[in-house]
């Protein structure tokens, strides 16, 4: 079995930002030469969220709206973690959408379902992110 390490840095210039992945994540399977296994792709931040759905900027919009109502940025006095800083609704953000995904690895493929794409969603940027790309297989 082998296994290959990415990661794949980012530079949201707004506070929240959706990034579609699947076209790195697929460059990063190329490269590991694996054709069945898995990949994991996980954010390396509190604030932000690797996540699968569908491409589509209607629904982005819908999970920013969706999201700010859930956890809103302001004000920042809501929220006790905000005594230093100011974004504690960045980290709620984060645990609704989720850590990471796993897909599975099938021919040198993702095997992804027809509108599925990789995102990585940052909840709290302006500065430089990272998410990892972990491939296991043969």
């Amino acid at each position: 079995m082998k296994s290959y390490r990415k990661e794949l840095i980012f530079h949201a210039e707004k506070r929240r930002e959706f990034f579609n992945i699947t076209p790195q994540v697929e460059e990063a399977l190329i490269e590991s030469g694996i054709q069945e296994g898995l990949v994991l792709c996980n954010s390396m931040h509190i604030t932000a969220s690797v996540f699968i759905n569908d491409d589509e900027s209607g629904l982005h919009e819908d999970f920013e709206e969706w999201l700010e109502g859930l956890a809103p940025e302001k004000p920042y006095s809501r929220y006790r973690h905000n005594t230093v800083e100011d974004n504690a609704d960045a980290h709620l953000k984060r645990t609704i959408m989720g850590r990471e995904v796993v897909v599975a690895v099938t021919k040198g493929n993702l095997d992804l379902g027809p509108w599925e794409q990789i995102f990585y969603g940052e909840f709290d940027g302006k500065r430089p992110k990272r998410a990892l790309i972990k491939i296991i297989g043969d």
